[in-house]
């Protein structure tokens, strides 16, 4: 079971980024991803989720109206779209899967460094 997420970057505020999480190992159409973030010094923050079924379930209602996320399972892929990013954003972005949004997390994937800065 792999999980990688991609495409951080450096971005100014005000800008948009779209994360990707490639999923190998198990057949993505039966199960939820969400996304979380760890900013420096920070725990972990669980952001969202979206179901088997594309629910989209919001955990942190900072990103609300900003974030969405969308999945492709014909590509094994997860989307996490961002916009309006502020600097607090800047964190390490983590894709995990799990049963259902409301379920414990059962792998975790390789995270992404996103940067908001002028």
């Amino acid at each position: 079971v792999q999980l990688q997420a991609s495409g951080g970057g450096l971005v100014q505020p005000g800008g948009s980024l779209r994360l990707s999480c490639a999923t190998s190992g198990f057949t993505l159409d039966d199960l939820a991803i969400g996304w979380s973030r760890q900013a420096p010094g920070k725990e972990r923050e669980g952001l969202l989720c979206i179901s088997n079924t594309g629910r989209i379930t919001y955990y942190a209602a900072s990103v609300k109206g900003r974030f969405t996320v969308s999945r492709e399972n014909a590509k094994n892929t997860v989307y996490l779209q961002m916009n309006s990013l502020k600097p607090e954003d800047t964190a390490i972005y983590y894709c995990n899967r799990r049963w259902h949004c409301h379920s414990t997390v059962q792998n975790w994937g390789q995270g992404t460094q996103v940067t908001v800065s002028s």
